[in-house]
């Protein structure tokens, strides 16, 4: 159902877009060779303005409620999440002092980044202290 939409949407797109191009402006439009001089004339310069202003109005109508229902339609199959469902449950807390236990059970997202990064802060701070990097060479000249 939504791929036939898609289709409807488009082709009214294209349509749109010719006939906003068809339209007579200041500079002639695309639709410069309706001269009033041939002889029995598809339509007058007014009946076709008209015509082409009430085409814009129909398909702009018929865009805009094709976009609403694809709107809806694509939103219709989500479930409504929240930032705060997906967070980690919380441990005992873990004082400055004291290392976390080697053994303790992890969160199911106890690989990333900042775990890595509290793992090895309570390391050091279990008295190892962080090996201090050697300063850099002067340049010989």
């Amino acid at each position: 159902m939504q791929n036939v939409l898609i289709v409807i949407h488009l082709i009214i797109v294209v349509a749109l877009v010719g006939v906003v191009l068809l339209q007579r402006s200041e500079g002639g439009g695309l639709g410069m060779g309706s001269g009033g001089g041939g002889v029995g004339g598809f339509m007058t310069g007014r009946g076709q303005a008209n015509a082409l202003t009430r085409a814009t109005a129909i398909l702009a109508g018929l865009f805009f409620l094709t976009s609403i229902v694809l709107a809806i339609m694509a939103t219709q199959g989500r479930v409504q999440r929240s930032i705060i469902d997906g967070a980690p449950a919380t441990t005992a807390p873990v004082t400055p002092g004291q290392p976390a236990a080697p053994n303790a059970p992890s969160a199911p997202n106890a690989g990333g980044v900042l775990d890595q990064l509290r793992q090895l802060q309570n390391q050091t701070q279990g008295g190892a202290q962080p090996p201090t990097p050697a300063p850099p060479a002067a340049p010989q000249q």
